[in-house]
């Protein structure tokens, strides 16, 4: 064994070997940080079910499409970081503009659709049937309202993310070049 090759075993000896604990991307000239990594990744498709759960209960319960939203938005500002700018990029493939696009879509023909029916804006029809191994379902028109407003939030954290977090990591670089003169 050589001592160049000692010496980078010694380096990354705790660095994650397995591809699920790595968040993708390593911040350059940053140090890996393997326990948030980890509860990152544990936590963020916990997180994720919880926001679904939030925009699917909200007629009924406390939630909806703006708190659903908001609760995977912070999911998101937790995976930025643990892993910076790169990895929510590869988490979500569509671009936050697009995403607070498809958003502000769905809300509003949903919010127009009733009066095609003679209703007015905004109005929103329950229905309930059943399903064999499910039983009865109680389906609210207005989940697809909440449904584009979840997509307007999620895109607007992602697209605050992108933007503000740059710029963080453009004044982090600054600050590392300035030390290296």
């Amino acid at each position: 064994m050589s001592p160049d090759t000692k010496t980078r075993s010694w380096i990354g000896w705790d660095a994650p070997r397995e591809r699920f604990l790595l968040t993708g991307f390593l911040r350059p000239g940053q140090e890996r940080t393997v326990l948030l990594e980890l509860t990152a990744r544990i936590a963020f498709p916990t997180v994720l079910v919880l926001s679904l759960y939030l925009l699917f209960a909200g007629h009924d319960r406390a939630g909806g499409g703006f708190s659903g939203g908001l609760v995977a938005g912070q999911a998101f500002v937790l995976r930025y970081l643990a892993g910076g700018r790169l990895d929510d990029s590869s988490t979500v493939p569509l671009r936050p503009p697009v995403l607070i696009g498809i958003g502000l879509t769905i809300a509003t023909v949903a919010s127009f659709v009733p009066l095609l029916a003679g209703g007015q804006v905004l109005e929103s029809a329950i229905y309930k049937f059943t399903l064999p191994l499910l039983g009865q379902i109680k389906l609210v028109t207005s989940v697809v309202l909440d449904t584009g407003v979840y997509l307007l939030i999620v895109g607007v954290v992602l697209d605050l993310l992108r933007t503000l977090g740059s710029g963080i990591e453009a004044d982090v670089d600054a600050a590392a070049r300035e030390q290296a003169r």
